[in-house]
């Protein structure tokens, strides 16, 4: 579950971008100038053990890359954020599978990547827990709240505080992995903490006087994960980015009608059982290409887009603005679906 285990990256590069009006990205080239036919090599992709990249599993597992035209796709894991960054940074990757606020963080800082497709939304398997005592999120006003900083729960925690007239200093911080913060909270140590699957589901099940005070779901996208190309990539391999983007759209039908089956694919890619993460797969929501497409025409631009980045600002992951036309190329998603 490291997938949320995210390091705030240095932002040294200077990026001079104004609050410009958020609109659909522009693309590196026209859907129409894609071409179908994935060019020949390899495609690097990078990836962290968390189930929302699911679907690239399943599409090794069952050969969807081949039967999509890719000769050879690397899946490269890794288990820390800032690790990801730097390899796709340095060029060892030609893709990455990364939260939508740390995208706006390389984008901020010079890194010439974009934004192709969304991946999944958490909408219950993110949440901020508390006990008997905490009624509402205007209680927590004073409060000690275990979280893991830098993180997607460091996000949700400063949108929910926002949402109801606050900020992150209206609050006592105790920093903590996500992994035992809702520990933390069953042995009383703190009032509230904010956490994600499994650990959600075992500190309710531990005690019955916890309870979810705030899930990710009450703004859809929040927290989310995106598949990032590099700039040069989509212009030297612009085939092989809409084949890798067919063959998870194949993976996600597969997934559709053998649930179960892929299922279990997945929780052994990121080194658990199926039983495990039963609650943290249906607290997901994949993406498929057309899904994707219509969110980036619609209201991941308008809405998700700017709540993410005023949280991510809030938080201090994000140190200048950025634009979704400066992020999002629609282009390959459009493409898939033409």
């Amino acid at each position: 579950m490291n997938r949320h285990f995210i390091r705030t990256m240095l932002l040294g590069a200077v990026l001079t971008c104004g609050m410009a009006a958020f609109s659909a990205g522009t693309p590196v080239q026209a859907a129409d100038s894609i071409p179908a036919k994935p060019e020949p090599g390899t495609f690097k992709i990078g990836i962290e053990p968390w189930l929302g990249y699911g679907q690239w599993h399943v599409a090794a597992s069952k050969d969807f890359y081949k039967k999509n035209g890719l000769e050879d796709v690397q899946i490269v894991n890794f288990s820390e954020d800032k690790d990801i960054n730097a390899a796709l940074a340095s060029g060892q990757l030609d893709a990455a599978n990364i939260a939508t606020h740390t995208a706006m963080g390389m984008v901020a800082a010079g890194l010439p990547v974009k934004i192709v497709s969304l991946l999944d939304f958490s909408l219950k398997a993110d949440a901020i827990l508390a006990g008997a005592d905490i009624k509402s999120v205007t209680d927590l006003k004073g409060k000690s709240i275990a979280f893991e900083e830098g993180t997607t729960s460091d996000i949700l925690l400063n949108y929910a505080l926002s949402s109801n007239g606050m900020t992150i200093n209206d609050i006592e911080r105790v920093p903590m992995p996500a992994a035992d913060a809702g520990t933390a909270l069953i042995a009383g140590r703190v009032p509230v903490a904010v956490t994600y699957e499994p650990y959600i589901s075992a500190a309710l099940g531990q005690d019955k006087n916890v309870k979810l005070l705030f899930e990710a779901g009450k703004n859809p996208g929040l927290v989310s994960d995106v598949l990032v190309v590099r700039e040069e990539v989509l212009k030297s391999k612009p085939g092989q980015v809409l084949a890798m983007i067919k063959a998870w759209d194949a993976a996600l039908k597969d997934y559709k009608a053998n649930t179960e089956e892929d299922r279990a694919i997945i929780a052994k890619a990121v080194g658990a059982s199926p039983d495990d993460l039963k609650t943290a797969f249906d607290g997901v929501q994949y993406y498929s290409s057309a899904e994707a497409a219509k969110a980036f025409a619609g209201d991941f631009t308008a809405k998700t887009f700017p709540d993410v980045l005023k949280a991510a600002k809030e938080a201090g992951l994000v140190s200048k603005d950025v634009t979704a036309a400066a992020i999002i190329d629609p282009s390959f998603v459009d493409a898939a679906n033409k």
